[in-house]
């Protein structure tokens, strides 16, 4: 009869004779599995960057791995391009590249080499803002104010897309020029999330600059 020690070691001897059998059946020559410890020693590739950031040229070196909100963030030091959701979903993190919006969380800053990048800081200063910033400011198109410069920066590009006749999903009529109408406004903006539901706000400032540039 098997005392409970016996059968604790039996056990042991069990799990060490598996590992070893799957060791010797791995396939001759192939290298160890990477563990976090051997990735950790590994050192990241770096690669050097020039961008134009609101106007000025920027030259960094950042491992390739650095995403263009991080670059912003956190190298740059302009933190008012915010890191919302970190997934592409919520806006916040919207910033003006070459002319086009996009959510620089989900694109990889040594993709934009010699890229134009417009942040909200590129827009306006407090002592002369932008037509967008100070119709915001107006309709109190904000109350925690955390996504409002992806907000802002959504909307000058907006503007521009429309000047541009770019349709969207619910443009009527692709031959007619493209109007902002209330259902237009919405469908482009919809990529942008105000947590605290500061919408009808927003639509009024978008719609004020747009009425004032036509």
């Amino acid at each position: 009869m098997q005392t409970t020690s016996s059968t604790e070691l039996s056990r042991r001897a069990l799990l060490i004779a598996g590992a070893a059998s799957l060791t010797t059946t791995s396939v001759a020559g192939a290298p160890p599995p990477a563990t976090a410890e051997t990735l950790m020693r590994g050192a990241p590739a770096m690669s050097k960057v020039s961008v134009t950031v609101n106007g000025e040229l920027r030259e960094l070196e950042l491992d390739t791995r650095t995403t263009l909100l991080d670059a912003l963030r956190e190298h740059l030091h302009l933190t008012g391009t915010k890191k919302g959701c970190d997934h592409g979903q919520c806006g916040a993190c919207t910033v003006i590249v070459g002319g086009r919006r996009i959510n620089s969380c989900l694109t990889l800053a040594v993709m934009h080499q010699g890229d134009e990048i417009t942040t909200i800081e590129g827009l306006g200063s407090p002592g002369r803002l932008h037509p967008m910033q100070a119709a915001f400011v107006k309709h109190d198109g904000y109350q925690c104010g955390y996504c409002t410069p992806g907000q802002i920066c959504s909307a000058v590009a907006v503007l521009d897309e429309v000047r541009a006749g770019i349709p969207s999903h619910v443009t009527d009529d692709l031959n007619a020029p493209v109007r902002l109408s209330n259902a237009e406004l919405r469908e482009r903006m919809s990529g942008n999330i105000c947590r605290c539901g500061a919408y009808s706000n927003i639509a009024e400032a978008i719609e004020e600059v747009a009425g004032r540039s036509a």
